[in-house]
């Protein structure tokens, strides 16, 4: 091994390792990424460019003193935590442990550190200098990519280490993850807007496919007609067959490009009652992606839940297929689908048979749903809903509705809530639901109630914004609740005062993490990673979305549009998309283990967890503290 870097050689101390210390230094780092990652000559490079040193508790490691970092440090034993500096001022100190490396930002930067870091046990660290770190990322895509994007990197990980546990024996082909272009096995079957339709369909019925896009001579996508269109299309209205098939196709035609993901197809087919999607590639079609495409392998798929959902003409019938809302997720996270996916395929999931439950109870109500718009608030607003959720929903009303229909429509709310809860959606224990008199208002009232609440700022309407500001509309009149939102986000970013009260309330949650930098766990060794993990995320995203105007309910896009907006870097708020969304798989995680539903759905014990999964948790909480310092810094003055 070479000469030690810069990492306080006045009180280090070099150990000469033998060559049989040197296997167990290979066998050790191939445990831990990026090493897990490397090619066997790549972690060579490390080794035989790097340093054994030991450090005795309370030894400084690296301080802002020696200047620009030399190098970089791995802790193969003990411990490390930084203090003191703007780590310890701005929010705490934050503990390495052995597997890590630091520090990284500052060497990938060529700065010093911001913070005193010492050694809080007996350590040992193999360090590489700067110099040797950066051809060793040259050689190294792993190690590059760990250097740049280490909380993805270690997001990604973890991800495919949770696939790995939940669908040990599944086909990656079938990961709904794949982007469309692998899924694209011909070119598309097309035909122009005057071809006749005798002629369509004898190519149709000889070439023995479900349908026919309409394209221009370029092929762009004008129109489809499928083999489920020609009964009601052609048979039924008595078509002549010598008709253009312009005259019958479906449009305006929905298409995906061949960079989205099976996923976005599923969700689309879902959404819409398709079996088919066009995919295009710079406006032009290239293939046609088929429901049977997607869920050849698979017993249950998106669409066939929610389209027996859709068929549902009861509340028992809709209380059996919840279950299945329960089951595809399960399977899903399995193929490693991702928290925001996941999370909004929940949501959809749960938004259809919430439609299907308003259809079936304003028929036996006699409501006419068109004079109404139903809510989604909270986590279903943001359609960020995990497995174990209660209900948060409310009613717009028009001006117009005198007193006696209020009350009508309010017991009809009532009853839809009463049946949500039989499905497995609890009650809202603080009330916040349609079928509750404060909940059912008309537009008017409703103006006036988030009006008060932004001017005031109370402890009350603060609570209220983390709930009803997130607000979407799921059935009924949209429009009243777009001309609401148009005015709440108006009158938000118009009150600084609200901004700060809310980034105040915001502040009083703590996170997770101790004087050390460790995870700080209760007496069970647990966290709470809904209140002491997502709702950080969630509450910072909604104040600065507010502040500066962001259309937008959902906390990714939240947080990806402020960040723009603010001119950062795209890797800080990628951190903070990334954080967010780890804390939302453990969740899920944790909820779909029947074992944890009956204790609290969103705690989890942290020994519990592998070393990847440990260490990006606590990953995030740190990037989920660095938030809370910028709202510091912005609102707290």
């Amino acid at each position: 091994m070479n000469q030690p870097a810069a990492v306080n050689p006045q009180r280090s101390h070099e150990l000469s390792p033998s060559s049989s210390l040197l296997n167990n230094f290979r066998q050790e780092l191939s445990q831990h990424p990026p090493f897990a990652q490397m090619a066997s000559a790549e972690v060579d490079f490390f080794l035989t460019h790097a340093q054994q040193l030991y450090f005795a508790p309370d030894e400084i490691v690296m301080d802002p003193a020696m200047g620009v970092v030399q190098s970089l440090v791995y802790i193969r034993q003990g411990a490390v935590t930084g203090t003191r500096g703007l780590a310890e001022q701005m929010g705490g100190a934050f503990e390495y442990e052995a597997g890590d490396i630091f520090p990284v930002s500052a060497a990938v930067a060529g700065r010093a550190v911001t913070a005193t870091y010492r050694a809080c046990a007996d350590t040992f660290v193999l360090v590489i200098s700067v110099a040797d770190m950066k051809s060793l990322a040259h050689r190294s895509p792993s190690f590059t990519e760990f250097l740049t994007l280490r909380t993805s990197k270690f997001l990604e990980l973890s991800r495919k280490a949770l696939q790995a546990a939940y669908a040990a024996h599944a086909s990656a082909d079938q990961s709904l993850e794949r982007p469309l272009s692998e899924l694209i096995t011909k070119e598309p079957v097309t035909c122009a807007p005057e071809t006749p339709l005798s002629e369509a369909l004898e190519r149709m019925h000889k070439m023995r496919i479900g349908s026919m896009l309409v394209a221009d001579p370029t092929g762009v996508p004008l129109g489809i007609l499928t083999r489920y269109d020609i009964l009601g299309r052609i048979t039924l209205a008595q078509v002549p067959l010598n008709t253009p098939i312009s005259h019958v196709m479906v449009e305006p035609v929905f298409t995906l490009t061949d960079q989205h993901t099976a996923q976005d197809a599923a969700l689309l087919m879902s959404r819409y009652g398709m079996r088919h999607v066009p995919i295009t590639r710079d406006g032009v079609a290239v293939g046609m992606v088929s429901e049977r495409d997607l869920f050849a392998m698979q017993k249950q798929s998106l669409k066939s839940v929610s389209t027996s959902i859709r068929a549902a003409t009861d509340v028992a019938t809709l209380k059996l297929l919840a279950f299945d809302i329960r089951r595809l997720a399960s399977s899903l996270l399995g193929q490693g689908v991702h928290a925001r996916q996941l999370t909004a395929l929940i949501s959809h999931l749960n938004d259809v048979l919430t439609e299907q439950l308003l259809k079936l109870k304003a028929t036996e109500h006699g409501v006419d749903l068109r004079r109404l718009c139903w809510l989604s608030l909270g986590s279903e607003g943001r359609d960020e809903q995990t497995i174990a959720t209660d209900q948060d929903n409310a009613l717009i009303l028009p001006d117009d509705t005198s007193d006696e229909s209020r009350e009508e429509i309010r017991v009809f709310a009532q009853d839809v809530n009463l049946a949500l809860d039989s499905c497995g959606y609890p009650l809202c224990k603080g009330g916040i639901m349609a079928g509750e008199a404060a909940c059912c208002l008309t537009l008017g009232q409703w103006r006036e109630r988030f009006r008060q609440w932004i001017a005031q700022g109370s402890p009350q309407d603060l609570l209220n914004a983390s709930i009803y500001f997130d607000f979407r509309p799921l059935a009924g009149d949209s429009q009243l609740a777009n001309v609401l939102r148009e005015e709440v986000i108006q009158a938000a970013q118009s009150t600084p005062r609200f901004h700060k009260q809310m980034a105040l309330n915001a502040l009083t949650r703590s996170v997770p993490l101790n004087w050390r930098g460790a995870v700080d766990t209760d007496e069970q060794g647990s966290v709470d990673l809904k209140l002491q993990g997502t709702a950080i995320f969630v509450d910072a995203a909604r104040i600065y979305g507010l502040a500066h105007g962001v259309d937008q309910t959902n906390t990714r896009k939240r947080l990806e549009a402020v960040g723009t907006i603010l001119s950062l870097p795209a890797t800080e708020y990628g951190a903070w998309v990334d954080g967010f969304e780890f804390l939302q798989i453990l969740r899920l995680r944790i909820q779909l283990d029947s074992q944890s539903q009956a204790d609290n759905p969103n705690r989890i014990v942290v020994a519990s967890l592998n070393d990847i999964d440990r260490r990006i948790l606590r990953e995030s909480f740190r990037v989920a503290r660095q938030l809370q310092q910028r709202l510091q810094l912005d609102y707290q003055r």
